[in-house]
């Protein structure tokens, strides 16, 4: 299946600690670009693996499940580990899940999740049996991101059924991971969007076995962070959490 272009992964050479960059649901690693070249700048390698079924067409996502997707982030992992000594992980959105899921398997040094869904803000959510009857797909609504080229926002405009099922599968399963997780974790909530439920940040920091974790709250953004309007402030945070110079607790509440 083609790629669609500018929705390769994307790898950047740097020091011996790497970071491991995973894009969302019906993403592509574009939309964690800016923030990979903002942490090689630092002196990071970094890798952004594309995950099953992503950066091509709905219908080759629509034969993918959750497994399919983590197995892409363990192979980025591995690719990372081939040349790195340490390795932290920067998850967007359902790729947030999928980096919470990778530090309770693997060795990892630190973890920032951003915009991880517990909660879905759909309405519609609890119908979800009745629409897979009848259609396997539903429209995407795309939110036009400011001062950010197009080429970083490559995102599906159909969402398959199939995949959605999928993804409240692997939210349930990692939700029975947090309290095992215990790495030092960032978490990343922008209290003005309307994809994640915001509460959903707080009740992973809650759950978190981790006794070193931050919350840091945004006041502006969307859902992709990586590519809002607070992105710099983000990269800056995510700089200062990976180097180990941040104050813990609750940010901006």
């Amino acid at each position: 299946m083609a790629i669609i272009p500018g929705a390769e992964p994307f790898y950047l050479p740097g020091g011996k600690t790497g970071i491991l960059l995973v894009h969302g649901f019906t993403g592509a690693p574009s939309e964690m670009r800016l923030a990979g070249e903002y942490l090689n700048h630092l002196g990071y390698t970094i890798f952004a693996p594309r995950l099953s079924g992503h950066g091509t067409t709905p219908e080759d996502m629509a034969k993918t499940i959750w497994p399919h997707w983590y197995s892409s982030v363990e192979d980025g992992y591995h690719v990372l580990r081939s040349s790195c000594s340490n390795i932290a992980a920067v998850g967007l959105s359902m790729g947030g899940l999928l980096v919470l899921k990778l530090a309770s398997e693997y060795p990892v040094s630190k973890l920032a999740v951003l915009s991880a869904p517990i909660y879905i803000a759909n309405k519609r959510l609890p119908l979800l049996p009745f629409y897979r009857v009848f259609t396997n797909y539903v429209a995407k609504k795309r939110k036009r991101l400011p001062n950010v080229a197009e080429q970083y926002s490559i995102n599906y405009e159909r969402t398959p059924l199939n995949s959605l099922n999928s993804l409240l599968k692997l939210i349930r399963h990692v939700d029975a991971l947090l309290p095992f997780i215990t790495v030092p974790t960032l978490v990343v909530q922008s209290k003005k969007e309307h994809t994640v439920e915001p509460v959903s940040a707080q009740y992973i920091y809650n759950k978190l076995g981790s006794t070193d974790k931050k919350l840091l709250w945004l006041q502006k953004s969307g859902h992709i962070v990586t590519l809002d309007t607070e992105r710099e402030y983000v990269f800056q945070e995510l700089g200062r959490f990976l180097a180990g110079d941040e104050k813990r607790g609750a940010l901006n509440e």
